[in-house]
């Protein structure tokens, strides 16, 4: 039996963001790259965190911790509330969403409208505004 994949589509993990993160496949839009993004947290999957953020803003010397940080998190859910372009044809994207997660027993939220761009024809997240 497949997995669901953390993301919240309903679809099976191999189905649906494995091959992005796996680099099989590109996201075709930045609710793609979102989804696989957060994804690759649940599963504290700093290298792909790394490789699908823009090299304007990577955050190279903060890696091992935001590896760390992932890892001591229970991953809750993932809603996304609201896109603005980012699609097939568009260059930038704006992705809002809230993730849910346990940091030491306690119920957390990120809510944040993300900013992506695309680099060298793939979508890569650039930056975010938390409410």
């Amino acid at each position: 039996m497949q997995t669901q994949c953390p993301c919240g589509t309903g679809l099976s993990y191999p189905d649906c963001c494995e091959p992005i993160i796996s680099g099989k496949k590109v996201a075709e839009t930045a609710e793609q790259l979102m989804r696989s993004r957060y994804t690759a947290f649940t599963f504290a999957n700093a290298d792909y965190l790394m490789r699908s953020h823009s090299v304007k803003t990577r955050p190279i010397k903060e890696r091992k911790s935001i590896e760390k940080w992932a890892k001591s998190m229970t991953w809750m859910g993932l809603s996304i509330l609201q896109t603005e372009a980012g699609g097939p044809e568009d260059e930038i994207g704006y992705v809002e969403f809230k993730a849910l997660y346990l940091e030491n027993g306690k119920p957390q939220q990120i809510h944040e409208k993300s900013r992506f761009e695309r680099e060298n024809h793939l979508w890569v997240y650039v930056s975010g505004e938390h409410f």
